[in-house]
């Protein structure tokens, strides 16, 4: 127990000196820059004060408990030596975090609304949450995907970088014959959907995935399952656009 307050107290410093440098740019620019006193000075206080707090929960229970449980069921999967259970388990784990980012909800209820106001579809609720729900489960599915062919490409050891240039040859090229209305939509989401809950899960997904089988370097064919997560949705919301129109 003694051990575990240390640890939540080093997290809340570390969190302090992370948001240090975005503190002090706000208060510079506030006070040389605009010459103007801080609005609401107390609600920032304190809203900052619950941005430490909730920064380190979340950092610390990222470190107690997703990327434990992520790499220790990676290399669970790797003993049971099933590939096809391997590559369910990764289609649903891309699936399953992505479709409950908070960041894609979000961009989807935002898209939807913009689509609605720009004539695109009908302005109403149903259709609405239509076009916001079929953008976030074409994004989930494509992260699906993209972890399952990173999670292959580490089982066969295949070179990162072909895949990567590949991959953006074709958003390029999709780009030329998708509608303009999409193609935002498309290259944003492939920001959000790694962020706070896909992240840590994939992280160690692959990294204890490689770290399980012999002849593979952790370090080298471990990392870039979130690339692969950041590229596959503008290919495949670029898709859904074309469908859409």
């Amino acid at each position: 127990m003694l051990r575990m307050m240390q640890s939540l107290g080093r997290a809340m410093l570390d969190s302090l000196r992370d948001l240090a440098p975005i503190i002090l740019v706000i208060g510079f620019f506030q006070t040389v820059v605009l010459q103007q006193p801080v609005p609401n000075l107390l609600e920032l206080v304190f809203g900052t004060l619950l941005v430490v707090v909730g920064l380190t929960f979340f950092v610390f229970g990222l470190e107690l408990g997703l990327f434990p449980i992520g790499e220790s069921m990676a290399k669970a999967f790797a003993q049971k030596g099933s590939v096809l259970w391997l590559l369910l388990f990764a289609f649903a784990l891309g699936f399953g975090t992505t479709v409950a980012e908070p960041a894609l909800i979000a961009v989807s209820g935002e898209a939807a609304e913009v689509a609605a106001s720009g004539g695109m579809i009908e302005d109403t609720e149903s259709a609405k949450r239509y076009y916001a729900n079929g953008l976030r489960v074409t994004v989930a599915i494509s992260v699906g995907f993209a972890i399952v062919l990173g999670v292959f490409r580490i089982l066969k050891g295949w070179p990162i970088q072909y895949f990567i240039i590949a991959g953006y040859v074709l958003v390029v090229m999709m780009t030329m014959f998708a509608p303009e209305s999409i193609i935002g939509i498309a290259y944003d989401s492939g920001g959000v959907t790694t962020s706070t809950i896909t992240v840590p899960l994939v992280t160690a997904l692959g990294v204890g995935l490689a770290s399980s089988i012999k002849g593979r370097n952790p370090m080298v064919d471990g990392f870039g399952l979130i690339a692969f997560a950041s590229l596959t949705p503008m290919i495949f919301v670029m898709g859904y656009g074309m469908v859409m129109h």
